[in-house]
């Protein structure tokens, strides 16, 4: 069975206020999920270490980026062995605003999934398309040229390190939101693209990111191909984000 996640990015937001309060009140909710998805906060790295204290085991943690070397002089670049020894489960990967701001290509995700998944993290790989592309009918083969160089570094016995999170470009931190109908769509498509590469792709988990909210998370996590979250502004609200990580249905 395919896990179940629902992860917050917290973006450059946060504090230790924040750390403390939001993530001891996920902690003490996520116990009592009947759903079996497990709950992943994502912040600052600089804060990584009070939502460590605050999660103890029942949440995960992930970093937002690594850097896509071991070590070295990389002033401001922090490493995936760094992220694992500081005691994260899992590391994002190609976020559209590390492509769009940062200039990010495909081929440095390759080489960040590769370190990503050497140091024992799990990867959230992300993919998605510009409105641009999707209005040109591009999207599909956008989002699986992403899919196919992101993870062409993968070896046969490493894929259960793998996540992959669909974010349409368009929809994120815009209000707008792709329908279940899109997103399963495109969800069933990157399935295809990972059986295609030789991949376990029924065992891999994708997550829909853009913009869900608790108001439409229930729709979206009922796709078949829809196995979570990957949540920006509505995680750091922690009664939002409980009720989208109860929005998964229980074996699903």
């Amino acid at each position: 069975m395919r896990r179940k996640i629902v992860a917050g990015n917290w973006k450059m937001n946060g504090s230790k206020d924040l750390s403390e309060k939001l993530v001891g009140y996920v902690r003490s909710e996520a116990g009592s999920l009947d759903n079996d998805v497990e709950v992943v906060i994502i912040p600052p790295v600089i804060y990584i270490k009070d939502v460590l204290e605050q999660a103890r085991n029942v949440v995960s943690v992930g970093v937002q980026n690594v850097g896509q070397w071991q070590s070295g002089a990389y002033t401001g670049e922090v490493s995936a062995e760094m992220a694992k020894d500081a005691g994260c489960r899992y590391a994002l990967v190609g976020h559209s605003e590390r492509r769009q701001l940062f200039g990010e290509t495909d081929e440095q995700v390759a080489e960040k999934v590769a370190l990503v998944v050497s140091s024992g993290l799990t990867a959230i790989v992300c993919v998605g398309e510009t409105l641009e592309e999707r209005e040109a009918g591009q999207a599909e083969a956008v989002v699986a040229g992403q899919v196919r160089t992101g993870l062409s570094s993968v070896a046969l016995g490493e894929w259960h390190n793998i996540v992959v999170a669909y974010e349409p470009v368009w929809a994120i931190g815009t209000g707008k939101t792709a329908t279940s109908d899109d997103a399963q769509a495109m969800h069933a498509a990157i399935r295809d693209v990972l059986k295609g590469m030789g991949a376990p792709a029924e065992e891999i988990s994708l997550l829909y990111g853009g913009s869900v909210k608790a108001d439409n998370a229930a729709a979206l996590f009922s796709e078949p191909d829809v196995d979570g979250g990957l949540i920006g502004g509505a995680s750091l609200v922690a009664k939002e984000f409980m009720s989208i990580c109860r929005s998964l249905p229980a074996g699903a």
